[in-house]
């Protein structure tokens, strides 16, 4: 339900954006709303898991995610479309992480990679009917029931989890850490906010200004992180070598990566003069792609090591990002979707094996912890991916003059940004070997 959601919005964006009078490529916080909400709430979920169980919270999830649909269908602006995201992006913070964690207590940490690959199948029929279903409801009825197909979704998930979530145990966690909750929101809603660049002469002082208050706020919570005797995230976490590797990966990577899936259904509506149907049609080969390779990462894992496949899989991402950036009305179908097919199976195995290496080596003590901050990251690296593909794209294109070369120009800096954090998983040389 949630990836259905995430991918159904980006191929919808331009059609909501008309529905409102509003500029496609300034929707971006269509997308940065649910996606900051859900990292801001997301530390909280190991504990809510703790304190409540994991069954209970998971149930909770559904329903405020399934209301907070119904409100997006029920907007009549962009500032009210924006307002139920963010009650929606209340209940995705704890889908994910809690789901993630019932899995991580439940299998070894050999057996973590070939379970993750398993249950990451369930995430990619979103990916494969998200674009389609979306393209095909817009035209044929309207957007806002790309929201309300969540609803059935939802009831079916609440029945199914009745049946098989088994009842866990409720743990007596240490009282929740407030004050360092605050100062890592503070340190994501800024840092998200130095990329989400206004127009205007003012440009530079407001990423800056944003910058600093993010890195103050971080500095401050390993400081408090010090002295507090629990903390929401121990410092000790980062003292296992591919969790605090793993963690800075992941970050640089995916905000390359989660642009792309944003930037796409722009290009092909506004720049190739496609359809939503047929844009949500080009985007099937990425997600058919990305279904098929995941039976390879366990293989490829244990035979050339973490660090070898995340240098050489990084590599071929970030380069086949770039190429988007080649793509005009005169490019050949085949070569449009070779491209999307390499995109969807290279990027599915990269998540696959970044998830793992950075949380299978933590203990049961670190397990809820890590696993929240872990995802913290990864839907803060979302948002920041939104606001940076629609910014940059935004930017160049009236630098230029022309839009479509600032969605190459926008490819090409995404595709940049993917291949940086080749460098971070060189530090795995030593560390991980599958």
């Amino acid at each position: 339900m949630q990836s259905l959601d995430t991918t159904i919005v980006n191929t919808a964006l331009p059609s909501i954006a008309r529905a409102f009078g509003e500029d496609a490529l300034a929707m971006s916080n269509v997308v940065v709303a649910y996606t900051l909400t859900m990292a801001t709430l997301t530390p909280a979920s190991g504990w809510l898991a703790d304190r409540f169980g994991t069954r209970r919270v998971y149930f909770s999830a559904i329903l405020v995610f399934v209301a907070g649909s119904l409100c997006c269908a029920a907007a009549h602006s962009a500032t009210q479309l924006v307002a139920a995201r963010v009650l929606q992006g209340v209940g995705g913070s704890m889908l994910l992480p809690v789901g993630r964690l019932a899995v991580l207590r439940s299998v070894s940490g050999k057996d973590y990679v070939s379970a993750i690959a398993f249950i990451s199948i369930a995430s990619q029929v979103g990916p494969i009917v998200g674009p389609t279903v979306g393209g095909w409801l817009i035209e044929s009825a309207s957007w806002y029931w790309i929201f309300l197909i969540n609803v059935p979704i939802g009831a079916i998930g609440l029945a199914a989890g009745y049946r098989y979530l088994p009842r866990d145990s409720l743990i007596d966690p240490p009282p929740f850490d407030y004050m360092g909750y605050a100062l890592l929101s503070l340190a994501m809603i800024t840092a998200s906010l130095a990329v989400d660049i206004p127009t205007g002469g003012s440009r530079g002082m407001w990423t800056l200004g944003a910058l600093t208050v993010a890195i103050f706020a971080v500095l401050a919570y390993v400081a408090y992180a010090r002295k507090h005797a629990n903390p929401l995230f121990r410092l000790g976490l980062f003292a296992e070598p591919n969790f605090a590797v793993g963690l800075a990966g992941n970050l640089i990577c995916r905000i390359g990566t989660t642009a792309t899936p944003f930037l796409l259904p722009l290009l092909m509506q506004l720049e190739l003069g496609y359809s939503p149907l047929r844009s949500g049609l080009m985007l099937l080969p990425a997600a058919v792609a990305g279904t098929f390779a995941k039976r390879w990462i366990t293989p490829l894992v244990r035979r050339f090591g973490y660090s070898v496949f995340l240098r050489i899989n990084t590599l071929v991402v970030g380069i086949t990002i770039v190429t988007f950036g080649l793509i005009t009305p005169a490019t050949p179908l085949f070569v449009e979707i070779v491209l999307l097919a390499i995109f969807g199976a290279a990027n599915s195995m990269q998540f696959a094996a970044m998830n793992s290496v950075t949380l299978k080596d933590l203990s049961h003590r670190d397990a809820g912890s890590g696993n929240s901050l872990f995802s913290m990251v990864q839907m803060l690296a979302m948002g920041l991916g939104a606001s940076l593909g629609g910014a940059l794209a935004s930017v160049f294109g009236a630098h230029t003059g022309s839009p479509a070369l600032g969605f190459q120009l926008s490819f090409v800096c995404i595709g940049a940004v993917t291949l940086a954090s080749t460098g971070i998983f060189w530090r795995l040389r030593t560390l991980a070997h599958g």
